[in-house]
């Protein structure tokens, strides 16, 4: 098991069931591993706002959190406004998707920066 397969592990695992994914080249082994994983469900978006604000309405919906997967650096701050307002509603999307977008972008410190 790689650190892409045992990320999904870890979000099907707490429930997630669902990706919204704009992904890059350098995201591809997460997306293999999404490809492999039972329990979890990729939704492929154009737009890294799109992702972002299907995660938030899907967990204000749904009543579940979802994961994003975004492109390094600007797709991050693409999806960031929606981020913040999932925050500030206290949705149920918001934990899992900042927690899906930093761990693919960059590490431990950026979760501790966002949450």
């Amino acid at each position: 098991m790689n650190g892409a397969e045992s990320l999904v592990a870890t979000l099907v695992g707490a429930g997630v069931e669902v990706c919204f994914a704009n992904p890059g080249t350098s995201e591809m082994h997460f997306v293999a591993a999404l490809d492999r994983a039972e329990g979890m469900r990729p939704i492929l978006a154009l737009f890294e706002g799109v992702a972002t604000g299907a995660a938030d309405g899907y967990g204000r919906m749904a009543d579940k959190p979802a994961a994003t997967l975004l492109h390094l650096g600007p797709g991050l701050a693409n999806g960031l406004a929606n981020l913040h307002n999932a925050r500030r509603a206290a949705s149920a999307g918001e934990f899992a998707a900042q927690f899906a977008s930093a761990m693919t972008q960059r590490g431990p410190r950026l979760i501790e920066a966002l949450i």
